[in-house]
């Protein structure tokens, strides 16, 4: 048991670095992928639906890990040089931006577009329009689907270890080397990646049900 929480409190470091990646990444694709949907719902020019369409297909085809290589190896040999930890934030959000760019987009087209009308004809800017009446429906349809990003991109920053991200899966694969405990090493690991995951699960469930009071 002392070993077992040994090896917790070791994995614990990895843990917060896992943290801080998910909620950079989180944020660069939520922003990336906002502005994506929104390019997508509102232009209708072909060259920008079809850049937007080539950008969501390439990064959701592609493996996160061979964007992350470009990122930290590829540039590196450019002269660009990013930390472990801002190229993994950088690639995961890049790819979770297409991700959320189809999320986002599916929101956005399920509204009413009398919604939207209406709120221009009663004498509200665009701007007006969409942060008080379309973003907040959006949100509130979008939400499920958010959830389930953010506890993907959890355990989608285990792939960051191989571009030495000190991350959960890094610190567990070094105590494997130095110890042999593979099987307490990894299962402490797995209880890590569900101690962040569910209550993340647990807490996009409560805003659900609270944002659908009342509808």
């Amino acid at each position: 048991m002392n070993t077992f929480l040994a090896i917790i409190k070791t994995l614990s470091v990895g843990a917060l670095t896992a943290l801080q990646v998910s909620v950079g990444a989180f944020l660069i694709a939520a922003l990336c992928g906002l502005a994506l949907a929104l390019a997508r719902t509102f232009t209708h020019r072909r060259l920008v639906q079809g850049a937007i369409a080539a950008y969501s297909e390439w990064m959701r085809n592609v493996p996160a890990l061979a964007h992350l290589f470009v990122l930290y190896f590829g540039l590196a040999s450019a002269g660009v040089r990013l930390s472990p930890v801002t190229a993994a934030c950088v690639g995961l959000g890049l790819v979770g931006a297409a991700v959320l760019c189809d999320i986002f987009t599916a929101g956005l087209r399920s509204l009413h577009t009398g919604q939207r009308e209406a709120a221009l004809a009663i004498g509200l800017t665009p701007t007006q329009v969409l942060r008080c009446v379309l973003l907040p429906q959006m949100l509130r349809v979008t939400l499920p689907s958010l959830g389930n990003y953010g506890s993907q991109l959890v355990k989608d920053t285990s792939i960051a270890s191989a571009i030495a991200v000190p991350e959960i899966m890094f610190y567990a694969r070094n105590l494997v080397t130095s110890t042999f405990e593979t099987t307490l090493i990894y299962l402490a690991a797995i209880a890590l990646y569900a101690a962040i995951v569910l209550p993340i699960i647990w807490g996009f469930a409560n805003v659900e049900r609270r944002l659908g009071v009342g509808r």
